[in-house]
């Protein structure tokens, strides 16, 4: 056994097999967790929600997921461990691989799209499900669940040290979470552009002396990768323009449900890919078919797409949650009057992507951005601002309607 997982009394004897990582081994008293019907739910969420019907080999779950995110954190803990100056003890190393493992419980279908709306975010419902109908097992397993619940939501207090580098381990520049979504994605949906080199980063992270993680002077090399490999996902796969249809169709049809009262937002918590489409197939959630189109595989065809312009006054109203419903129905009626018939409009603008780049270089004092040669943090704040492109998707023609919607936002 390792002397690190000696010391911290962790035994990994239970295997599990993953495409990506190969064999995962896993603490018998996990199993609890591993088997728990919370966590088995994830298998029944696809990782990347309609992606599939842009990249077909995207049914990967938020299970598989899990378990990759837990691989990961385990390789991080037992780099960085050795450095951290004491602060990892057994219960609070148990923790962590645990939030890694139960960091998505929360999850529910297109949770990521829906993070606009006054929803609760999956952070804090994970760390709900901790301190409640998980509890018995994370203890089982040796963790405290409140601990468990404060490394995932960063909405809670962490009264000590060593539960905020936990905290700042799985949710960081380089936390397991990205390095598996990263490099999961990428294989499934049989692109190049996401694969991170996990091996490399490993060697150079560190806890800097201030407790939180860092990378030497190699490792900046890794922050680079990542950066643009994230910037790429975006491009090629987060938001293809499938992509985007089924998710402003679906966020249409979850926003006028819940404008309506005909959705409450607990509705939506707990539910699986499933349930969801049942859910929103009830009680009147879905008059104009949006979201029984999506889980048919019938998006509504992009009739127009231009670069963000914030300067744009029609542009920056569409942005707005507030107003973007009111801009539809315009839309409808101008495009309706000119088909001779009614039809359905949904308008997509992106929330700007987050790109983390705050990582310090460690024994340096100096920030990443500052050894990085092209990563400045204009640059960095450069991919958000040209990933997002404002479209339009209408069920009429293109040239009846894209003339209407050129006119509408000029």
């Amino acid at each position: 056994m390792d002397s690190i997982w000696q010391r911290l009394g962790i035994a990994f004897t239970e295997p599990v097999r993953d495409p990506l990582w190969g064999t995962i081994m896993l603490p018998a008293e996990f199993a609890a967790v591993a088997t728990h019907a919370e966590f088995a739910k994830l298998g029944r969420i696809m990782q990347l929600g309609p992606a599939q019907l842009a990249y077909p080999g995207a049914t990967h779950t938020r299970r598989a997921h899990s378990f990759g995110v837990y691989s990961v954190a385990a390789r991080l803990l037992k780099a960085v461990a050795p450095g951290a100056d004491g602060l990892v003890s057994p219960e609070g190393a148990r923790a962590f691989l645990l939030a890694a493992l139960c960091h998505d419980i929360g999850h529910f279908p297109f949770a990521h799209s829906l993070k606009e709306l006054p929803l609760t975010e999956h952070e804090a419902l994970t760390a709900l499900a901790a301190t409640g109908p998980l509890a018995e097992a994370l203890a089982a397993a040796g963790a405290e669940p409140a601990r468990v619940a404060a490394i995932v939501d960063q909405g809670r207090s962490a009264a000590d040290a060593e539960t905020m580098l936990y905290r700042r381990l799985l949710s960081g520049v380089l936390d397991p979470d990205k390095l598996d979504y990263l490099n999961r994605d990428a294989w499934a949906c049989g692109v190049p552009y996401g694969v991170q080199d996990a091996e490399f980063i490993l060697r150079h992270v560190a806890v800097d002396d201030d407790g939180a993680p860092a990378v030497d002077e190699r490792g900046v090399m890794a922050v680079e990768g990542l950066l643009f490999s994230k910037y790429q996902m975006y491009r090629a796969v987060y938001w293809h323009k499938d992509v985007r249809a089924a998710t402003a169709m679906v966020k249409q049809a979850v926003i006028a449900a819940l404008a309506s009262g005909a959705l409450l937002p607990d509705e939506l918590y707990g539910l699986d890919d499933a349930g969801f489409y049942a859910l929103m197939a009830r009680g009147g959630r879905d008059p104009a078919g949006l979201v029984r189109d999506v889980r048919d595989g019938r998006l509504l065809p992009l009739r127009y797409e231009a670069p963000y312009d914030e300067a744009s006054a029609p542009q920056s109203r569409a942005a707005a949650l507030s107003e973007r419903a009111a801009v539809e129905r315009e839309l409808a009626a101008a495009i309706g009057a000119r088909v001779g018939r009614p039809v359905r409009v949904v308008v997509d603008l992106p929330e700007p992507p987050s790109f983390e780049s705050a990582m310090n270089v460690r024994g340096s004092g100096r920030p990443f951005h500052e050894f990085a040669s092209v990563f400045r943090p204009e640059v960095v704040g450069g991919f958000s601002r040209a990933l997002r492109v404002l479209r339009v998707f209408v069920d009429a023609e293109r040239e009846l309607a894209e003339p209407v919607v050129k006119e509408y936002f000029r």
